[in-house]
């Protein structure tokens, strides 16, 4: 096939471009490469989407392409893109997003849940409204696309080279050192994850044979206990583990899920299907999920390659573990 990834040097993007050069394909990335170049074999067109249709002149291709991959979370970006390829592409892949979804209290929920709003035109794109930009970009991409589109609603993506930090913060803490670990106490909650490998391998799968439609590329739940203990045997850590209500971390100044002092998969109260999704649909149109477990060994060594001491993303960093400990164990002793 002959495949334009709109992005390719980054994460997903750049794993889809890997393995489809491995398969055979012919892969174009368009993108700025202010980071990072595509992988070695790619097509560069180097563009800067932010320069509006004129950034797509290079891939304006007569012939079209066999199929086309976006993973953008700018609604403007998308709908342009859109318009300038969409008509002769045969398959057209947009990697959503479960946080289109309205309600997250619901475990097991499938593609028919209610979406959120898409963002109105104009509006500011934000952290905040991430979950609005993406519905916004199925909007568009059903108008502009229409039956040849594949809108793949992934959930929270691990592995090797995740520059979000999350879901590898828990096997690189226990490796980090012997010290007590402060963990929310929240074992039967649900987690998962779906393998950036697994999904690249899915989204070419899907264009290969044709698949459209809505589906969740989500992984398999495991109980946060569960998933805790796999990565402190990873490690064969021996530090302590210190389970803390949510309660008290809330009112401590820990934050949920990601970011600066966060404790990466502790979701607030109401969130049960966040991390709880059906994959149903997927698995039955193809979708290969490998072993959770494997996927966290390989994010563990992934970390040890980059560094278990590095400033995260998410996560908390040394010095608010010991506060926040020390805080605890002053009230509860």
């Amino acid at each position: 096939m002959r495949i334009l990834v709109l992005g390719g040097t980054a994460f997903l993007s750049a794993e889809i471009a890997r393995q489809a050069l491995v398969a055979g394909h012919d892969v174009t990335c368009l993108a700025r490469g202010t980071v990072s170049a595509p992988p070695d074999g790619a097509a560069w067109l180097r563009a800067d989407r932010s320069q509006g249709k004129a950034a797509y002149a290079g891939a304006a291709d007569a012939a079209g392409w066999d199929a086309v991959v976006e993973v953008s979370r700018d609604p403007g970006q998308a709908r342009e893109a859109l318009e300038v390829l969409a008509g002769s592409a045969r398959h057209w892949t947009f990697i959503s997003s479960c946080s289109v979804y309205a309600d997250h209290s619901v475990a097991g929920a499938g593609e028919d849940a209610a979406v959120l709003p898409p963002l109105a035109a104009g509006a500011v794109l934000t952290v905040d409204t991430y979950g609005e930009a993406k519905s916004a970009i199925e909007q568009w991409t059903r108008e502009l696309a229409g039956d040849k589109a594949h809108i793949c609603r992934a959930g929270l993506i691990g592995g090797p080279s995740d520059s979000s930090d999350r879901y590898g913060y828990w096997p690189a803490r226990f490796a980090r050192d012997a010290d007590p670990v402060l963990v929310p106490d929240i074992p039967t909650d649900a987690t998962q994850v779906i393998d950036v490998r697994d999904l690249a391998a899915w989204v070419l799968a899907a264009a290969e044979t044709g698949v459209t439609g809505v589906l969740n590329a989500v992984g398999e739940t495991v109980p946060f206990a569960a998933y805790l203990e796999e990565a402190r045997q990873l490690t064969d850590g021996e530090a302590e583990v210190v389970a803390v209500p949510g309660e008290w971390l809330a009112g401590h100044g820990a934050n949920y899920w990601a970011g600066p002092d966060s404790l990466p998969l502790w979701l607030p109260p109401g969130q049960d299907g966040f991390m709880a999704r059906s994959n149903d649909a997927a698995r039955a149109a193809g979708l290969q999920i490998r072993p959770w477990m494997d996927t966290l060994r390989d994010t563990l060594a992934d970390e040890r390659s980059r560094g278990l001491g590095r400033e995260r993303k998410a996560g908390l960093s040394p010095e608010a573990e010991r506060r926040l400990l020390r805080e605890y164990r002053a009230e509860t002793d």
